[in-house]
């Protein structure tokens, strides 16, 4: 594609063809809202090229960034001197270190002398970071050049690590060859590995984890980068082969980063399987390889047998600095990341890391950059970079699940029956700090578990409870009524990291299997263990790639302990911000202790504080008052630092017929409420009114039902009164499965379908999908063209008002936010908000290129209320036409289709 440079506004903005006049509009306005440090809500709907524009938009952003710094540092090289005055009312962007100034440390009527002699040092500090900066980037530069230019380098550095690895299993083989007999050791061959290591002090600081002292090159100054968000690995991919294909692909370097769990290229570790597993075992590895160097003085004929717990032969820190470089010499997604780092025997997740300093473009998952421990871990620093926060429609909800954690009884009584055997089995054998804390995690468990009105020592699937039913609770009240008010959780926490005493766990229970000898019912461990394994809640992570069932032994859901110590993590919260759910059901295995995020904006609050700033973008933003005051005001964002865009579509207005339909062909009001909607009169109006749009409505017709269950008992009712067979006769009917693995099937048919329909010219005219709001079809899935030529939305798909949670959630809000005069309650705003975000994401399947088209038809009165039309995207706001009887919908629908497909 040739670059057609654009200028708006005396900005250059490279794009591979000519932008529409939205796209143009919304560069500007990004590259405005990067330059003053502002936070964006940006719109565009699908097929506008909203990625495009975002790339372009914020990478002309940098660029002229780091050329003003460019010019700025050499001009202050240059001459040798800089005023610290000019330098505080325009700050070097280099570094946000520069920007600290101690005028205002300095007391008042100092001598004229210190004062000078304290400017000098200052801007003699300037100079040598200015000037080391420069030295780091030149020899970065260097590199990467040589490795563009040099393709024999790689050959070269292929040869050395065969060479190593050659010389590594010729010492290997001596090393078993030399090694004495088992001895007379207490614990058996490998065991050593289970025993917890001696627990420093509280206060310690924590050790390096995953890199030398020596590796000094990870110091390097973080560039000012973008990072670049979205909720899936295929999205972010998507987004990196659109960074390869735009003016900026040869020159932008980019890096990918994904878990462990997408990344690790070592297949022992790979196939443990769950997320928490595969972080504790790379961990674990690392920590091997340190502690064998720090003691290899020490300890030379007394643990030689440890000698062969693995490191990892993927962490070789020469082989990641080559990996690193190789990633930052051109854009590659995480699929090509893997398959370099296979090739280079380097692990990919540490050499993308390792990249991250230098990189002008990060690419990860939200999840990642959202939880402030993965954030660390990572080794991302927010502080002065600009964050890109894409398909961010439902980011409250995701930042809530994220800091979400559930226990059931089942986990915590199998939890402490491990960690009690564990004790009694190494018992002797750990420090005193250790027995305390394993003592304090068992202590806990048991109260839970009382909490939850069972008994710790009984099986959980055969414990009746007394009492049944759910109820919330403060943080405080639980912990009170949980009698342990009087434990530092806070330490808990801390020991069960540092200590990785649930990977311990799990290696136990790995190597001698889940006995619970204390429940007296052994024989029904295993299904136990079933029962165990289809309780990953999974809110922490990334998205994870599905696993088959039974592909592997170890293909297990992580040690129980390891889900309750998310849940531990939660019960530091502070107490206004969350809530626990306990619910009791028939029995204890079914029982769970649940926290609720109340407030995400305490974990949203430090990304805004610290980010130079944040864009949040999406097609479907609609209503943003919730990013506005759930999420930003309540992070304490000033109104005047927000900025919201919306942009118009790509498609003529003519080519989109939104109608609201009031009522149906016999005249019976639509009002979908949860009191009328099972009425039979309304489910036969409602089938009515699909089999005359099915007569009209050329290709594929999408009709979107508030629940599954609702859909059920619709199509009980239209199979009873005949109207399915005559919906059949014009549309062949699919149904959306409540099976994930089922979906592209169904859609294939339905794909199928319509193409086979539309090349043979006879009675059947197409298909009728029959969806659910918040399903498998409402997000992410591509109508376009006749795969959608109409959408219908039945009725208003509100929450149930009866969860306790979202009860909650509206009684903290009407607390928290202030109420603006003439405007609802701010816990009703959210009911009415959450309705009409899942309606927006539903509709927004239809109309996704500049020549398609389509009809959007909700069937609710309800919807003609001004104040919930204003919840619509503005380019069906705009267009919508309200119609009080069905006949003038009807035909305004028949003109319409005629129009764009002819006669039908």
């Amino acid at each position: 594609m040739a670059n057609k440079a654009q200028e708006v506004g005396g900005i250059q903005f490279p794009f591979p063809y000519v932008p529409y006049s939205i796209q143009k509009d919304f560069m500007t306005e990004l590259y405005q809202v990067l330059e003053a440090g502002k936070i964006g809500i940006f719109e565009s709907p699908t097929g506008t090229g909203k990625s495009l524009s975002l790339i372009c938009g914020a990478l002309s952003w940098l660029r002229d960034f780091e050329q003003k710094k460019h010019q700025e540092e050499a001009l202050v090289l240059e001459t040798g001197t800089v005023s610290l005055n000019e330098e505080k009312a325009q700050p070097l962007p280099h570094s946000s270190s520069c920007q600290d100034t101690t005028d205002t440390l300095r007391p008042a009527g100092e001598p004229d002398w210190v004062t000078q002699f304290v400017q000098k040092k200052e801007e003699r500090d300037l100079m040598d970071r200015l000037k080391e900066e420069r030295v780091r980037k030149e020899k970065r530069e260097d590199r990467l050049q040589l490795l563009r230019s040099n393709v024999q380098l790689k050959y070269a550095a292929k040869r050395a690590r065969k060479e190593e690895e050659e010389l590594e299993s010729l010492l290997r083989l001596s090393r078993e060859m030399l090694a004495p007999g088992a001895g007379n050791e207490q614990l058996e061959s490998g065991e050593e590995d289970l025993v917890l290591a001696e627990y420093e002090s509280d206060g310690d600081t924590r050790a390096a984890c995953g890199v030398d002292e020596d590796e000094d090159d990870l110091e390097e100054e973080h560039v000012t980068k973008i990072y670049y968000c979205s909720r899936t690995h295929s999205q972010l991919a998507q987004f990196v082969h659109e960074v390869q294909k735009s003016p900026f692909g040869k020159d932008t370097r980019l890096v990918s980063l994904g878990s462990r769990q997408n990344l690790c290229v070592n297949e022992d570790v790979k196939r443990l399987g769950s997320v928490q597993l595969i972080n504790d075992r790379c961990m674990e590895m690392q920590r091997s390889k340190h502690e064998k160097k720090s003691r290899a003085e020490e300890e030379k004929p007394k643990r030689r047998r440890q000698e062969g717990r693995a490191a990892c032969p993927f962490y070789n820190y020469e082989q990641m600095q080559l990996l690193r470089d190789e990633v930052l010499v051109e854009v590659k997604d995480i699929e090509q990341l893997v398959a370099l780092g296979k090739g280079a025997r380097a692990c990919p997740y540490y050499g993308s890391r390792f990249a991250i300093p230098a990189a002008q473009l990060v690419v990860l998952p939200y999840q990642m950059l959202l939880h402030a421990a993965t954030r660390q871990a990572a080794g991302i620093r927010l502080q002065g970079q600009v964050v890109i926060i894409d398909e961010a429609h439902n980011l409250i909800d995701t930042i809530t699940s994220i800091h979400s954690a559930e226990v059931n009884g089942a986990q915590l009584c199998q939890a402490h029956c491990q960690l009690l055997q564990y004790m009694e089995r190494y018992g002797k054998r750990l420090k005193a700090k250790n027995l305390v804390y394993i003592k304090q995690i068992l202590y806990l468990l048991e109260k839970f578990v009382t909490v939850l009105g069972g008994n710790i020592k009984q099986n959980p699937n055969t414990q009746s409870l007394s009492q049944t039913g759910t109820e919330l609770k403060t943080i405080n009240d639980f912990l009170f009524h949980s009698q342990i008010d009087n434990i530092n959780l806070f330490k808990v926490q801390r020991y069960c990291e540092k200590s990785m005493v649930s990977r311990k766990l799990f290696g136990f229970t790995e190597r001698y299997g889940t006995v619970l000898s204390l429940t007296r019912e052994p024989s029904k461990l295993t299904g136990f263990q079933h029962f165990l394994q289809s309780l990953q809640p999974g809110v922490t992570a990334a998205p994870p790639a599905p696993v088959e069932e039974g592909e592997h032994r170890v293909l297990q859901p992580s040690s129980p302990l390891m889900h309750i110590e998310g849940f531990l993590a939660a019960l530091t919260t502070a107490n206004q911000d969350g809530r626990i759910l306990v619910s009791r059901q028939g029995s204890l295995s079914q029982s769970s202790l649940k926290f609720l995020l109340l407030n995400p904006a305490v974990h949203f609050a430090q990304v805004v504080k610290e980010c130079r700033a944040v864009v949040i973008a999406g097609g479907t933003m609609q209503p943003v008052s919730d990013f506005r005051e759930q999420l930003l005001a309540c992070a304490g964002v000033g109104a005047e630092r927000v900025v919201e865009f919306s942009c118009g579509h790509v498609i003529p207005p003519d080519n989109i017929l939104p109608l609201v339909v009031c009522s149906g062909p016999s005249n019976q009001q639509l009002e979908f409420t949860y009191q009328k909607r099972e009425l039979p009169q309304m489910m036969d109006e409602t089938g009515r009114i699909l089999c005359n749009l099915c007569n009209v409505v050329p290709g594929g017709v999408v009709c979107f039902f508030p629940s599954y269950e609702y859909l059920r008992k619709v199509q009980a009712r239209w199979e009873q009164s005949g109207l399915l067979a005559r919906l059949a006769i014009k549309k062949k009917i699919f149904q959306e499965p409540k099976r994930a693995n089922q979906v592209e099937q169904v859609l294939m048919g339905y794909s199928k379908c319509i193409k086979c329909c539309g090349q043979v010219m006879g009675t059947l005219t197409g298909a009728l999908l029959l969806s659910v709001v918040g399903g498998k079809m409402s997000e992410g899935i591509n109508f376009s063209d006749d795969l959608g030529r109409c959408v219908v939305m039945v009725g208003m798909p509100y929450p149930n008002i009866k969860s306790l949670e979202l009860q909650e959630k509206m009684a903290y809000l009407d607390q928290t936010l202030p109420r603006a005069p003439g405007q609802a309650p701010p816990g009703k705003a959210l009911v009415e908000n959450l309705c009409m975000k899942a309606v927006n994401q539903s509709i927004g399947r239809a109309i996704r290129h500049q020549k398609d088209f389509a009809s959007i038809v909700l069937l609710d009165q309800r919807y003609a209320r001004p104040h919930t039309l204003t919840k619509l995207p503005a380019w069906i706001r705009d267009h919508v036409e309200v119609k009080a009887t069905f006949g003038p919908a009807f035909a305004a629908l028949r003109k319409f289709h005629r129009e764009k497909s002819g006669p039908s």
